[in-house]
């Protein structure tokens, strides 16, 4: 017991004088890591609103449903949170080596037999072991350590991944949801153009069993007709395939009955505050995940440094024997023990794992400049977007007007008589052009919007995750 004292405390000063003399690594500072940005955006208003959930603004109960939905059924969702489960698992692991591994082992045996003797006598033999291990390895240099910050850091990029997710999800859903409403729409007013090209179609078969007019004009009106009827199959079809996507995305089979009734386009409001261009690397997930690993990428080269340096391995070992049984607390057979390694030559193994920590260090900084610059490119793109849209439609409704006039004098003229059919065709089909491209450009100008909502980001930390019914999981 002696020698015991004496190795134990000859570790232990041996210990002391190795974390005096070493400090741990640490992650090396990157300045400016973000990369320079613009002081503002080009059309903005320095205040910041990014308040969740975003979807209300577009003053839809039917589009808050199906994101409520989506955002509790979503397979792809379902998938980022399990992600997470297992970064957390992974974390716990990395940080179960800053603590002493204990375990235990016990065996027991039994024997029975005869002698042969006269007297037959009966021999039974009973053995018994139990041990307990522990073994623990100095952390001089940092090394798990850093290998449990880089973990952690790993755990807080998955969730930011996961709000990533989620931001993508929602802003999708809208997308899809918009483009149905709008070829809804799109197919309502094909069915009206269908109608009153049908009743011109009339009233020219009837001028024309007159001997008013030509049968070319029958003929070209009877083209307009048949084109329209040919478009509404198409607008029939993309309607039902984006139904199908919209279902998948929120959870459910292809052909499930969204319930989808509304009829008008939502109305935008102003532009949201949208600040400055520094506010989204706190705002948006996807930037947030990229910085984090570039932080948890800093460590991981202080654990890979740390690597080529000595370790020492505390161990003990407890063992306790059948001879001992009335003496338990009294008498055990105890082994200390100090195991030193230390790489003298592997090929530049360890060196060449430096080098690449290092080179998967200066990846994760430009994939962060790259990810700030994207978020701010995509503000930008959607504020400029949205302001010449807006414009965009103000024009059209300009032509719309003139066209619609135009169309109104050439049928009064082919009425009376003082033109042929020719330039109300071409009036009329200008009209339902127009009418249709509307309808387009004011998705259009919603979709810029909710690009922009998703360009923003937003505080997506109050994230919990759905329930799993117990026959799904």
């Amino acid at each position: 017991m002696r020698a015991i004292t004496g190795f134990s405390g000859l570790i232990l000063i041996l210990g002391i004088l190795m974390l005096v003399s070493c400090a741990p690594f640490q992650p090396e500072r990157i300045p400016d890591a973000p990369g320079p940005l613009p002081g503002t955006f080009a059309i903005y208003n320095a205040a910041v609103d990014v308040t969740l959930p975003w979807w209300p603004s577009l003053g839809s109960p039917e589009l808050n449903r199906l994101i409520d939905e989506a955002l509790s059924g979503s397979f792809t969702l379902k998938e980022s949170w399990a992600r997470l489960r297992q970064t957390e698992a992974l974390a716990i692991q990395a940080g179960a080596e800053r603590f002493p591994a204990v375990t235990a082992s016990g065996s027991a045996e039994s024997t029975r037999g005869r002698t042969r003797t006269t007297s037959n006598t009966s021999l039974w033999r009973e053995s018994y072991l139990l041990a307990l291990a522990g073994s623990y390895e100095l952390d001089f240099w940092g090394r798990i350590r850093s290998a449990q910050e880089a973990a952690l850091l790993d755990v807080s990029a998955s969730r930011a991944d996961l709000q990533t997710a989620a931001m993508t999800l929602t802003a999708t859903v809208a997308d899809r949801w918009l483009q149905i409403l709008s070829l809804k729409r799109q197919e309502k007013l094909l069915r009206e153009q269908l109608q009153s090209s049908q009743t011109f179609l009339e009233l020219i078969e009837l001028r024309f069993r007159k001997a008013m007019v030509s049968a070319l004009d029958v003929y070209q009106q009877k083209q307009v007709v048949e084109n329209i009827r040919a478009k509404i199959p198409l607008i029939e079809a993309e309607t039902r395939l984006l139904e199908h996507e919209l279902a998948v995305l929120i959870g459910r089979p292809p052909r499930a009955d969204l319930e989808l009734t509304q009829a008008q386009m939502p109305t935008i409001g102003p532009l949201p505050a949208v600040g400055l261009p520094a506010d989204l690397l706190a705002h948006r997930p996807d930037v947030r995940e990229a910085g984090l690993r570039l932080r948890a990428a800093g460590w991981q080269v202080a654990e890979a440094r740390a690597n080529r340096l000595p370790k020492l391995q505390l161990g003990a070992d407890l063992q306790y024997g059948p001879n001992e049984l009335d003496l338990f607390f009294d008498t055990w057979l105890i082994s200390l023990a100090a195991n030193l390694t230390a790489p003298i030559f592997d090929g530049g193994r360890l060196a060449a794992a430096v080098d690449l920590t290092r080179a998967q260090e200066d990846e994760n900084l430009w994939a962060y400049r790259q990810a700030v610059l994207t978020a701010v490119k995509e503000v930008e793109d959607a504020l400029e977007s949205e302001a010449r849209q807006r414009e965009h439609i103000h024009g059209l409704a300009a032509v719309m007007e003139a066209a619609r006039r135009g169309f109104e004098e050439a049928v009064q003229r082919y009425r009376r008589g003082l033109s042929d059919y020719l330039p109300v065709l071409t009036q009329l089909i200008a009209v339902q052009d127009l009418e249709q491209n509307l309808i387009q450009q004011q998705e259009t100008l919603v979709r810029y919007r909710i690009a922009l909502h998703r360009a923003l980001g937003g505080d997506w930390h109050g994230m919990t995750e759905p329930m799993v019914p117990k026959d799904q999981g």
